[in-house]
């Protein structure tokens, strides 16, 4: 733990002694924000909780328990095998901003839900509450033994553990942030119906069913041991541990390329729970290393991870440029959670750091200002726009996730360790430090001005503990500036520590914190050629229109595809670039006068309206294209560098206009997202190139609305060379294929043509099924493309 103290020249003053034991983090309900951006979010996101309908999404529980339903369930994902998740995440986004604002009717809302709930699990009679699609049958095969997993279905089932763990979550969420003691004996209910469940089950079962995305069972389970004491609690959730990524992680190995991401953090928070309450020093120093792995090489300027939500290869961020489809906003939430988990243990300055750059530059600009609406995946890729989710419409993951986020902003900008008060972040608030009797005001216009002042209220005589304020980072050491009561301090303090006060306080003290920002570059971490520009913690972005007249709709529909940004895309080389003879340009950023935290690059950005552009925080760009990471050249290199990006970009730009539909095989959304179904089905990774393959069949459902598809793409693997399989085009058989031994490449294509009279009958909906041939196997399937 680094700590820096600070002593002061002062009567009262004294020496702090770095504390060892665990920190902790104040309640919600301890923590009020002040104006300022999060405070405006919290408000949109209140307002976007109470317009949600309670019976709509309790309509797929009442189903379950054979229960009534007063509304239909919502569309999209909570109607297509994901039925019932957003009412778990609904409780816990209730709990969580009925304890950060105290509102009376939004604890009411969550009351009601709660009560509502307990009908279902009533009716249902054996704890079990849930709203997966004939959940009884799909789980009493499961307690059988009878089980087939893949990487997000359990007996052809979409992730229903993951489904699950929303409603375990949010029941906990509600008892511990709302005190809703009926939650809490439903949530041991559910528990008890989860050990009885699993208990004929060997741990290699268990393992098998781990392959499917899991949530964070693992850890809700360590929680409810953690309430009760049971034993049988903390035994379920060892078991619910997935081996395969715990044991690398715990070896120090980094085998995260081409997995998905957000199955993986819950999993490694649970890790890091089990070992926090059980003395598992190794499961600790797994989640750790993990943290540390995707934080140091696979992390973006945005503090967002994941391409299409996989990993990808950290020594090549090329797809994080190239594909609409990067970091899921899903992913930064469990990352934060895990991030606060860690600090708990060791009050690190490089957790709050993440944490802050997190926040404010993907968490915050997930959100829409005003009207609410969430975004699933934020572009990195240059020009191209993220849209977001309305009310009735999108219930994605990352909208489950959002409504939590944007009421959770008071949890980590304050903790405590002993008599140690740590100031993580510099947000206008307001805390209630009830075990020393303090109220504790920090005012600022942070990140809009460098100063925060924190008084000290409320209290009578003098109270003596040590204040902890964060040096961050990109502070230069020995620019950060302290006051107390306007008499300036020396500050002893390096970047990447806390510097702490130690005295005697007493009411009315004030401490001012000057934090100077500088504008700097932030490089694409493979060290390719592309930077981003921050300035402080906060990374700035340009509104861009590369084409006139465009009319582009950011607000997401309920199709499954809905939450991906699908228009037109921008060729690379057309887009804005930094152009200078020296890369030592920053100089001529230059702030505009009465605009806080906006620049002009005059001279230095080239392109289409580059004398227009201005550089923003992220979090206040909406509703536009934008540049994020910007492309760098000298004058006389760039002619070169855009005709050698235009000639890599323009035959994927080419197949891209000619594809329909496409799916990515092995890859969970993307399957998902195209009705995967499966008999024998199995899926890997081959050098960074996830397959599908299946001992039976395996088949997706691609759209072409407008009846124009000709040739079925598909991309297989020579070391598949002898496999023969058949390909089926709604029930009619198109062709049977052997894959080659002497392709010209290991990847390759074969086109497979499509009679348009089986094109006109599809109206718009082609299942394409691969077929095994005798003792054979269909597949691998690399790619699959549905072209005009």
């Amino acid at each position: 733990m680094k700590t820096t103290v600070l002593l002061l020249a002062l009567a009262a003053g004294g020496l702090a002694t770095p504390l060892l034991q665990a920190a902790e983090l104040f309640p919600l309900s301890s923590v009020r924000l002040g104006a300022g951006p999060f405070l405006d979010a919290q408000t949109t996101d209140l307002q976007y909780l109470m317009a949600f309908e309670p019976d709509k999404l309790l309509a797929p529980f009442r189903r379950e328990a054979g229960l009534p339903q007063i509304q239909p369930s919502y569309g999209n994902w909570e109607a297509t095998g994901l039925d019932g998740h957003m009412g778990g995440h609904y409780l816990s986004a209730l709990a969580r901003m009925a304890a950060s604002t105290g509102d009376a009717q939004v604890l009411a809302r969550l009351n009601h839900v709660v009560a509502e709930l307990k009908k279902c699990q009533d009716a249902n009679g054996n704890g079990y509450l849930g709203g997966i699609p004939d959940g009884s049958a799909a789980w009493q095969a499961i307690a059988q033994g009878n089980l087939q997993a893949d990487t997000f279905s359990v007996n052809g089932r979409w992730v229903p553990w993951y489904n699950l763990h929303k409603v375990f979550a949010g029941l906990r969420d509600a008892y511990q942030y709302a005190g809703n003691l009926e939650a809490k004996a439903m949530l041991i209910a559910l528990s008890d119906w989860a050990v009885k469940l699993s208990a004929s089950l060997t741990d290699a079962q268990m393992q098998t069913m781990l392959r499917a995305e899991h949530g964070g069972m693992n850890e809700v389970l360590a929680d409810v041991y953690a309430m009760t004491g049971d034993q049988r609690y903390m035994d379920l959730a060892v078991r619910f541990s997935h081996q395969a990524i715990l044991q690398p992680l715990a070896a120090r190995q980094d085998k995260l390329t081409g997995l998905h991401a957000n199955t993986q953090i819950p999993k490694v928070i649970g890790f890091e729970r089990i070992g926090a309450l059980t003395d598992r020093r190794d499961w600790q120093q797994a989640a750790q290393f993990f943290w540390q792995t995707v934080h140091d090489k696979r992390t973006v300027a945005i503090g967002g991870n994941s391409v299409k939500e996989h990993f990808h290869d950290e020594h090549d961020f090329s797809t994080m440029l190239e594909e609409v489809e990067g970091p899921e906003t899903c992913n930064t939430y469990n990352m934060l959670k895990l991030t606060e988990q860690l600090f708990r243990r060791d009050e690190q300055v490089q957790y709050a750091d993440y944490y802050e750059r997190a926040l404010y530059n993907h968490i915050l600009s997930s959100q829409r200002p005003g009207t609410g609406g969430f975004v699933y995946f934020t572009p990195m890729r240059p020009n191209h726009y993220r849209v977001y989710s309305q009310v009735d419409k999108g219930m994605w993951c990352c909208v489950g996730s959002g409504i939590e986020s944007q009421a959770k902003y008071g949890e980590f900008i304050y903790a405590h360790d002993g008599d140690a008060l740590y100031v993580n972040l510099f947000m206008a608030s307001t805390l209630d430090w009830q075990g020393q009797g303090v109220k504790i005001i920090q005012s600022t216009q942070f990140p809009d001005q460098d100063t925060t002042r924190i008084t000290l209220s409320q209290f009578a005589g003098k109270k003596t503990f040590s204040l902890k304020i964060r040096y961050p980072q990109w502070v230069a050491k020995g620019k950060l500036r302290l006051t107390l009561n306007g008499k300036a301090l020396r500050v002893n303090g390096a970047p990447g520590e806390y510097v702490t006060i130690a005295r005697a306080w007493k009411a009315g003290d004030t401490v001012d914190v000057t934090l100077p920002m500088t504008t700097r570059l932030e490089q694409m971490p493979d060290q390719s050629n592309y930077y981003a520009v921050l300035h402080g913690p906060i990374v700035l972005a340009a509104k861009t229109q590369p084409f006139a007249n465009e009319k582009l709709n950011y607000l997401a529909d309920d199709t499954r595809m809905g939450h991906i940004a699908q228009g037109q895309v921008c060729p690379l080389e057309s887009s804005p670039l930094f152009v200078s003879d020296t890369r030592d340009f920053m100089r001529r950023i230059r702030p505009v006068k009465g605009q806080p935290l906006t620049f002009t690059a005059p001279g230095l950005i080239q392109g289409k309206d580059a004398a227009s552009l201005k550089l923003i925080p992220f979090f206040r760009l909406h509703d536009a294209r934008y540049m994020l990471y910007w492309p760098v050249s000298t004058p006389a290199g760039l002619a070169q560098l855009q005709d050698s990006t235009r000639q890599a970009e323009a035959q994927r730009l080419a197949l891209d206009a000619q594809t329909i539909d496409q799916v990515a095989p092995g890859q969970q959304q993307p399957e998902s997202d195209h009705f995967f179904q499966a008999e024998g089905g199995e899926n890997g990774v081959n050098k960074g190139r996830h397959w599908r393959h299946a001992t039976g069949w395996f088949s997706y459902a691609l759209s072409d609305p407008q009846g124009e598809a000709q040739t079925l793409r598909l991309t297989l693997s020579t070391l598949d060379a002898g496999r023969v399989f058949d390909v089926l085009l709604n029930g009619t058989r198109l062709q049977t294929v052997a894959v080659a031994a002497d392709a010209p490449q290991e990847l390759h294509t074969l086109d497979v043509p499509l009679p348009a009279e089986l094109v006109k009958a599809a109206k718009g909906t082609l299942v394409v099924k691969f077929v095994a041939g005798k003792d054979s196997v269909a597949g691998g399937l690399y790619g699959l493309r549905l072209l005009r």
